[in-house]
């Protein structure tokens, strides 16, 4: 894999931003053939997957010849509101027509942990490596749910959420809040033939600044996405605030 300078895009607002990740993954959806795809959850997204049903209802984000791979899970019940299998479903999947077997997320209450996570690879490796993962960034720099520390794992694997990210999902309305998730790894993430990160806030600012300027190294996990030849990222003017180069969208 050979690294190149990311393509950043700039928005005047969140709304602007949204609808430019929209209109990418339709735009990999209208190719030949299924087209996979892994898949972020949180608030983030909600926007990019309101604006992607509604390309979706004009014909124009043909999901139903999709296959989905959710890039994690916390570790409840599927029918826990708490879910993202819950989140997905409410914002995304009850509003187009993607076949239900074409919908893969991890098993977040699955007893044995370790086993769900190779199923999850197994399954990733039956159907090719993602045509697109959509990712956001945690505000401290975290990418899925890998969380920084002195090493990344590679695969999909258990992971403990970090004092910050329980904060933030607290801050967001949940109760309690998980102390585990499991995640895909950052290689898993990155074998993802594209990759479309999308930052929306004053908080994500120095998370962007250290994924897109600073080393790459496991104390911001999502500095590694700049690693991938094919990198489009997506900001509004305050997640590009703390840039040193921001370019207009």
């Amino acid at each position: 894999m050979t690294a190149r300078a990311p393509s950043v895009r700039v928005f005047a607002g969140g709304r602007q931003a949204a609808i430019a990740a929209a209109e990418l993954l339709a735009r990999v959806l209208r190719r030949p053939g299924e087209r996979a795809l892994a898949l972020a959850s949180g608030k983030t997204m909600v926007s990019i997957y309101r604006e992607l049903a509604r390309l979706h209802r004009l014909g124009r984000a043909p999901l139903r010849r999709a296959r989905t791979f959710n890039l994690d899970e916390l570790r409840v019940a599927a029918r826990d509101p708490r879910s993202f299998r819950f989140f997905m479903k409410r914002h995304l999947f009850s509003k187009v027509d993607l076949p239900r077997e074409k919908i893969h997320f991890l098993r977040g209450d699955a007893p044995d942990a370790e086993g769900e996570c190779l199923r999850y690879e197994r399954e990733l490796a039956r159907y090719g490596p993602p045509d697109l993962a959509l990712v956001g960034i945690g505000t401290n720099g975290h990418v899925a749910y890998l969380e920084p520390g002195r090493a990344l794992p590679p695969r999909t694997a258990l992971v403990r959420l970090s004092v910050s990210t329980r904060r933030d999902l607290a801050s967001g309305g949940m109760k309690p809040v998980p102390r585990e998730a499991l995640s895909m790894g950052i290689e898993t993430i990155l074998s993802a033939r594209e990759i479309l990160l999308v930052a929306i806030g004053k908080r994500k600012a120095r998370a962007v600044r250290a994924a897109l300027e600073g080393p790459v190294w496991p104390g911001c996990p999502a500095s590694f996405l700049s690693l991938h030849p094919r990198l489009t990222v997506l900001l509004d003017r305050a997640a590009a605030s703390r840039l040193s180069w921001p370019q207009s969208g």
